[in-house]
């Protein structure tokens, strides 16, 4: 039997999530057959993980310190497979600022942005902005994860608000062009050629899909199939592939998309460690599937040894 440690909890913004995912990830693997252990991540407990000597580590903790590249570079070291992305595709795909530049170069449609940087913003910005992008525009801090520090603007009077508020969290922000249209997500599975997963719409109860309605029942909705045409469907399919890609993902992760009102997707984001609580979507789209929570965490653990 294969021993499985599951990092959660840590230290970011996204604790108590990464918490309950955890605590999902640990049942799932259990009903696989797996000998589990768990790790609350900290930095008095790191040294830990090879006296626990796993076989695999199961990584589930979400934002800084988990998701950004640093336990995946520790794992590397000390030798142990984990599951979900390496370093440099962590990195990168924590990094809104990053994975925008990467998609850019890769001439992936994604919305026209300008990065702010705290150091040198001043409000003669915000003309900048509004004369660049229009409004509304979405303001994102960079490195944070379940739309913590994410603004949707449509006053140019309320801009400079937003951006200090996004600051509070990061040094660098992301202002982008806003795209009306409908959200969807699209899970993968797999390493060089990954499944697409059934793609979900979401729609919610507040402005956009904040963390409010991510984490609080009843405020959103995954409807499956997303109700897209079978042109933007393929396109989604398509896109999601080269964003894994070109970031360099494997085993799992989630790209988030809008719609327009011609069909064309545009890429928002990517998640290399999406959330996998009882309100996920990445367990949504592999029941819709017809993979069982335990099944996808199996074949996670699969790929993190292949």
């Amino acid at each position: 039997m294969r021993k499985v440690l599951v990092l959660m909890g840590g230290m970011s913004s996204e604790r108590e999530i990464s918490l309950k995912s955890g605590k999902a990830v640990v049942e799932g693997l259990k009903a696989a057959g797996y000998e589990v252990e768990t790790l609350d991540l900290n930095r008095e407990n790191l040294t830990e993980i090879p006296k626990m000597k796993p076989d695999v580590v199961f990584n589930i903790l979400h934002g800084q310190y988990g998701e950004d590249g640093r336990v995946q570079a520790y794992l590397d070291i000390l030798g142990i497979p984990y599951t979900g992305s390496g370093m440099v595709a962590s990195v990168i795909g924590m990094n809104k600022v990053l994975t925008k530049k990467v998609l850019s170069c890769e001439n992936i449609p994604t919305a026209e942005y300008i990065v702010l940087k705290k150091e040198t913003f001043g409000f003669n910005k915000v003309n900048e902005i509004v004369q660049r992008l229009g409004l509304p525009v979405v303001i994102k801090a960079a490195t944070q994860g379940s739309s913590i520090g994410t603004y949707i603007v449509k006053k140019e009077d309320e801009l400079a608000f937003a951006i200090q508020n996004a600051f509070s969290f990061d040094e660098e922000v992301l202002v982008e062009r806003f795209i009306a249209g409908t959200e969807v997500t699209a899970a993968l599975l797999g390493n060089k050629n990954p499944t697409v997963l059934p793609i979900i719409e979401i729609t919610s109860k507040n402005e956009f899909y904040d963390y409010e309605s991510k984490y609080t029942p009843g405020m959103c909705h995954h409807i499956i199939p997303a109700r897209i045409s079978e042109k933007a469907r393929t396109g989604v399919e398509n896109i999601s592939r080269q964003v894994y890609s070109a970031i360099g993902c494997r085993g799992f992760a989630r790209v988030d998309f809008i719609v327009d009102k011609d069909d064309n997707p545009w890429v928002l984001e990517i998640n290399t460690i999406p959330g996998m609580t009882e309100m996920s979507l990445v367990p949504d789209a592999a029941k819709a599937a017809g993979i069982s929570f335990s099944e996808l965490v199996d074949k996670i653990v699969q790929y993190a040894l292949e």
